[in-house]
């Protein structure tokens, strides 16, 4: 069953980790430097065993500004939070940062504690419980239970434990399908071990002996143990406080803000579409392009915030952003991220992840504002198709668009198939699922036809177009497979005509000009009276030479496709009659004394070996002859 993991928030030396010790008797300071200053300074992890029957993972967030990149590292997978506020200081720096990201994290439901009740009079209290109050109007927390404690004494630490169990008692224990994945926040080795890895796992089931990879590196291990809470077990799911033995990696390959993943769930990019508020609290406007941190999951990752509709933005803007990173990141949609500044470091926004981008968004244009609308209003159907719009011709495979979506198997399977039923989506390629959004592929469709009718209108004497060269002009690399679809959906439809390696448009007829008819009666005759002693393509050109050389070279070829001329070389062209006639001579010669050498050949025909050896080994080619060492017979079909 999915466990509910409660995160602590406020500023330091507020008594929250005193306050995890009064509730579960877990000390979660465990370095050296933490025991000896007395403040948290890493992420602590504890449990507590509730009446209701679950167990609730606990995680201990430093409170320290300096560590504050920890603390958030700590409540990006939180579903409660005991906000912490000692009595004899009130709302402190780091009360209103960590509000700020709890908020900006999504953090939906939670408590109020107020520590060190010891220390204050009841007046005192009073005058605190208000202020908080007031400070916590009209947000998540504001009609959370709040509760008064001495960690010192024990007062009150029961009742903050019956607010938790009512807490996790009311929580949705859905589980988080689709692929594992958990954002490393501690690495180390133990000798005879390998590697370890800790995190709270955020969605998935993951099983000793199942293949995982670390994002954004690509390095994949195997797993070899599974603890929870100090047990092994053979499986985690969704909410589990982990510590995992990863076999075939070493603990230097390994970085903290690394996600743990299923194999292939994840694509990293430096580019991440995004919802961003600026917080009110901000003292001066952000500018485009200003240099953050942003933390995501475990990671904290430097990169630009590109404002795609605005100059800059004033405390409280929210705006469409393109967060640009330095080192890639793979995220789903619906992750959250806070956002610091560079220098001096403080919170200053964040949001919520729309999606992982491959395309760098240009400010200012009407699609963005278009494809930002879907992803906070549009079904997952509109979302997929503008994912596929997006990636153009490349199309994306099924479990491309699984990574774009965060959805998998036969979840994203029922939302794919009416559209592709209704042709909204193609398949490109079955054997790859690749798919291709339909308006595309009509763009594509278009594109080709007027490029087949420019090739027509520069070319007129040519039956078509050769399909390689159609491919290039369409497209630089354009896939075989989808100028396969392309073009087989043209045919289909009856707008062009494929022939072998030709492509042209139905009804397409070479009409000659004038000019060019003239020339080409010319060219016949030309050939008619060369009989078998016929010019080479040098000798043509040079007798037509005030003629523009393409010219007498298509009418060459307009004349070949019609069977006027046959092609018997590279450089030898006949007229078809006096090949026929040629052809006939042989067969009669052949019916009588059964076989004759290249001599013969020569001595039958007058013609020297320039054109008698091509000829001879033409008829060989169209099946008339067949040579038997340096003689040739006649083929069976022709025998009387």
């Amino acid at each position: 069953m999915r466990e509910i993991v409660l995160g602590t928030a406020g500023h330091v030396d507020h008594g929250k980790t005193s306050l995890v010790r009064a509730l579960t008797g877990i000390d979660t300071d465990r370095l050296k430097e933490e025991k000896k200053r007395g403040i948290t300074i890493e992420l602590g992890f504890a449990f507590l065993d509730l009446p209701c029957g679950h167990r609730l993972g606990i995680v201990d967030v430093p409170g320290h500004e300096r560590f504050v990149k920890n603390m958030v590292a700590g409540a990006a997978s939180v579903d409660l939070v005991a906000f912490v506020i000692a009595a004899d200081e009130g709302i402190m720096p780091q009360t209103r940062e960590h509000f700020e990201i709890c908020r900006l994290l999504g953090v939906k439901r939670g408590l109020i504690v107020l520590t060190k009740k010891d220390m204050v009079d009841p007046e005192w209290l009073a005058l605190v419980q208000d202020d908080v109050r007031e400070y916590f109007a009209d947000s998540f927390l504001a009609e959370a239970p709040l509760v008064t404690v001495s960690s010192i004494t024990g007062e009150g630490i029961d009742q903050v434990k019956s607010v938790l169990d009512q807490l996790v008692a009311a929580s949705e224990f859905y589980e988080v399908h689709g692929p594992f994945r958990l954002p490393v926040d501690r690495i180390f080795s133990m000798k005879g071990f390998g590697a370890v890895v800790t995190g709270t796992s955020i969605s998935g089931r993951l099983k000793v002996g199942e293949e995982v990879t670390f994002y954004p590196s690509g390095h994949s291990g195997r797993v070899r143990g599974i603890q929870v809470h100090s047990a092994d077990v053979e499986e985690v799911e969704a909410g589990k406080r982990t510590a995992i033995n990863i076999q075939g990696v070493e603990k230097e390959m390994i970085q903290r803000g690394d996600m743990l993943a299923t194999p292939g769930c994840l694509d990293p990019t430096y580019m991440l579409d995004a919802d961003f508020l600026y917080l009110s609290g901000n003292k001066k406007t952000l500018k485009n392009r200003t240099r953050v941190r942003v933390h995501l999951g475990t990671a904290e990752i430097m990169g630009r915030i590109v404002l795609l509709n605005d100059e800059e933005l004033a405390p409280g803007d929210q705006a469409n952003v393109q967060l640009l990173l330095e080192v890639p990141v793979g995220t789903w949609p619906g992750d959250r991220y806070v956002v610091r500044s560079y220098s001096p470091v403080n919170t200053i926004g964040g949001g919520e992840i729309f999606s992982g981008s491959f395309l760098k968004r240009r400010r200012f244009k009407e699609v963005n504002q278009q494809a930002f609308e879907l992803y906070r209003k549009g079904n997952i159907e509109e979302i997929i198709l503008l994912h596929l719009r997006e990636s153009g011709i490349a199309g994306l495979t099924f479990d491309q668009i699984s990574v774009k979506t965060g959805i998998f198997g036969k979840k994203l399977k029922k939302i794919i198939d009416p559209p592709i039923s209704a042709r909204r989506i193609l398949v490109i390629d079955s054997e790859k699922q690749r798919l291709l959004e339909s308006s595309v592929h009509e763009s594509l469709k278009k594109t080709c036809c007027e490029t087949i009718t420019s090739f027509h209108a520069e070319n007129p004497l040519k039956d078509g177009v050769q399909k390689e060269e159609l491919r290039s002009r369409l497209h630089k690399g354009l896939d075989q497979k989808l100028f396969q679809f392309l073009l087989a959906d043209l045919v289909k439809e009856g707008t062009i005509v494929q022939d072998e390696a030709i492509v042209r448009l139905a009804g397409y007829q070479i009409a000659m000009a004038a000019d060019t008819e003239k020339l080409r009666q010319e060219m016949e005759s030309f050939y008619v009276s060369a009989g078998l002693n016929v010019p080479t393509i040098k000798e043509l050109l040079a007798k037509f030479a005030n003629s523009p050389e393409k010219l007498v070279l298509e009418v060459l070829e307009v004349m070949t496709r019609e069977l006027v001329l046959t092609k018997i070389s590279q450089d030898l062209y006949y007229h078809t009659s006096a090949l026929n006639e040629l052809e006939q001579k042989m067969v009669d010669f052949l019916q009588k004394e059964e076989e004759l050498d290249a001599q013969i050949f020569k001595t039958m025909t007058g013609l020297s070996r320039k054109f008698s050896i091509p000829l001879l080994e033409y008829f060989d080619k169209v099946k008339v002859t067949l040579r038997v060492g340096d003689k040739r017979i006649l083929r069976e079909r022709h025998k009387a």
